[in-house]
């Protein structure tokens, strides 16, 4: 069948299920409008040339008195509910939900255990790291102190500053050396005393000796050693050691 757009008079041939689905309504290609298909609708073109279709006038609702065909008595929509029913019963299925095996769900368990321990695992081993942010240790210091516990001291090794140091021989005692060295903590905080590396090397820089010094070795009160040490304060540390001979003339200190 065909029909005509009312704005630009452009024809189209119409299938008619499109018209049943759209009641009857469609929308032009070509100028978007949107119009009554019914109101020119024809089942032949007319003679060219072709101008304008005629518009359908408005008739008298048509009664329908030849029936084409008639449902049987007692025949009625299935799923339509039942008259004495005031709710539908609900659908049962063919064939049961299924259900997540439970040896799935045991894994799935085992799995976040594992990856929970391993999460601990890599928090204490990065412990050191933790302790000494600057932007947590202000938040573990103060679950720490609800907690009723205590965190070793913070700890930042590029605020200690060696202010002087000196290697020479020892004044009474022959083939032994007297190193002396003064340490400035700069940070803002008290920290504990660190680990002394001496190293003396040739004049090829070559490793002659080395030595790490524990902070119990060289401080005497145990007191200012459990203590630690105090914000721009200094400890100052003197060591006899056996000369390594006349090779080491270069010495390096480092704080570990």
């Amino acid at each position: 069948m065909y029909t005509q757009c009312p704005e630009c008079l452009t024809i189209y041939r119409i299938p008619v299920d499109a018209l049943t689905r759209a009641h009857g309504r469609a929308r032009c290609g070509v100028c978007r409008a949107e119009f009554d298909a019914l109101a020119t609708l024809v089942d032949h073109l007319p003679a060219e040339p072709v101008g304008k279709l005629e518009r359908h006038a408005a008739g008298p609702l048509p009664i329908l008195d030849v029936p084409a065909m008639r449902p049987k008595d007692g025949q009625h929509d299935l799923f339509a509910p039942d008259e004495e029913d005031d709710v539908a019963p609900a659908p049962t299925f063919v064939h049961p939900p299924a259900t997540r095996p439970r040896g799935n769900r045991l894994l799935g368990y085992v799995n976040l255990l594992l990856l929970v321990g391993l999460l601990a695992q890599a928090t204490y081993a990065s412990r050191g790291w933790w302790m000494n942010e600057p932007r947590l240790r202000p938040w573990l210091d103060a679950a720490c102190l609800r907690l009723d516990c205590r965190l070793p001291a913070r700890a930042d090794l590029g605020q200690i500053a060696l202010v002087s140091r000196d290697v020479r021989p020892h004044p009474s005692q022959g083939g032994a050396l007297i190193i002396s060295a003064t340490m400035l903590n700069r940070a803002a905080f008290t920290q504990p005393y660190p680990i002394v590396e001496i190293t003396l090397s040739d004049l090829d820089e070559k490793l002659v000796a080395m030595r790490r010094v524990a902070p119990q070795d060289y401080l005497v009160d145990a007191r200012a050693l459990a203590r630690g040490l105090a914000p721009n304060a200094t400890a100052t540390i003197d060591l006899e050691v056996q000369d390594p001979g006349r090779n080491a003339v270069a010495f390096e200190f480092k704080f570990r």
